[in-house]
């Protein structure tokens, strides 16, 4: 038998070790912190999304653009006279809908025009809801975003990438990939780090339910390039009954888990040379937000990070206090 592919697979097999060692190690290690407790809730608390009857209006009709695999996916755009344009990515379970008060705020402040795209998987009536056919398809969906924005008649001048929760941590994903320098700055709203960061809690607490018994084995297995479970659910989140409506997608599979948050929080941000500004609450329930400036200033010198007091993981989208202060870091852009 030839030598050279018992070494290859020896490196295969060693590199699956420790990856299994690690994901192990990063699932223990929220639940083994003496750090500040978590949160003893089940879920996020959804209330804190209430805004002024004054203050609410009709949704933007959704637009759609083709994706390279021929796929139709939708966005709703927020106008201004901006020529900024900020794509701002949901978080889990969700779709754009919960981000219009802080992306119409934005927009009537002249900041920027908006774009809140429904991901893959996600929205009122996708193809897979809960799925994606590949690990990094998220990404080449946002590229295709972006170069449709390109493409039309209002050409912006300058192109945000921005997010909330786990859309943040794809932000910071998308900047560390090979389209990173599509973007002229990052916007990362409370955002998703990763499992094994410093920002992590147990659970989200309480958001989000992740099955190891299913994610071990299969992680193990796709180290070894072996995918055919990756389509398998994994991951469920806690949205409260009385505010779903059936847009929500309470389920991921291991490959939408795995391509929706950061490749590696450090790598990422230290491959981003544009300007960074992460903004999260210091009442942050889902994650430990006093930990984001040790976590991100040694990857990311330059980064503005900055914490509203009083403010928890879901009232950040509903704060004026974060829209002022977006609207004044666009504006220095």
């Amino acid at each position: 038998m030839n030598a050279e592919p018992l070494r290859v697979r020896h490196k295969r097999w060693k590199a699956a070790a420790a990856g299994f060692m690690g994901l192990v190690a990063g699932a223990m290690l929220p639940a083994c912190s003496a750090d500040v407790p978590d949160s003893e809730s089940d879920s996020l608390d959804f209330a804190t999304l209430s805004v002024p009857r004054s203050s609410r209006s009709a949704l933007p009709v959704r637009e759609s653009y083709q994706a390279r695999d021929g796929r139709r996916l939708y966005y709703r755009r927020y106008a201004s006279d901006s020529d900024t344009w900020l794509v701002l990515i949901h978080g889990s379970a969700t779709d754009s809908v919960y981000l219009r008060y802080f992306a119409r705020s934005l927009a009537r402040a002249g900041a920027a025009q908006v774009i809140t795209p429904d991901l893959r998987g996600h929205g009122p009536s996708p193809a897979h809801r809960g799925d994606i056919a590949y690990v990094d398809q998220l990404e080449d969906d946002l590229a295709d975003l972006v170069s449709h924005l390109d493409a039309g008649g209002d050409i912006p001048s300058r192109v945000v990438i921005g997010g909330h929760s786990s859309g943040g941590g794809m932000a910071l994903r998308f900047g560390g990939s090979r389209y990173g320098d599509r973007a002229d700055g990052y916007l990362l709203l409370a955002p998703y780090l990763g499992h094994d960061a410093p920002t992590a809690r147990e659970n989200a607490g309480g958001w989000a339910e992740p099955n190891l018994t299913r994610i071990v084995p299969i992680a193990f297995l796709d180290a070894l390039g072996i995918d055919w479970f990756n389509g398998v659910d994994v991951l469920h989140f806690n949205m409260p009954p009385e505010y779903r409506t059936g847009s929500e997608t309470l389920d991921y599979s291991y490959r939408l888990m795995k391509g929706f948050a950061p490749t590696d929080y450090a790598a990422n941000l230290s491959a981003i040379q544009a300007p960074i500004l992460l903004l999260a609450g210091a009442a942050d329930e889902a994650f430990r937000s006093g930990h984001y400036g040790p976590a991100v200033t040694p990857h990311a010198p330059a980064a503005d990070v900055e914490l509203l007091e009083g403010v928890s993981h879901l009232e950040l989208m509903v704060s004026d206090r974060a829209v002022d202060r977006v609207a004044r870091w666009l504006a220095q852009l």
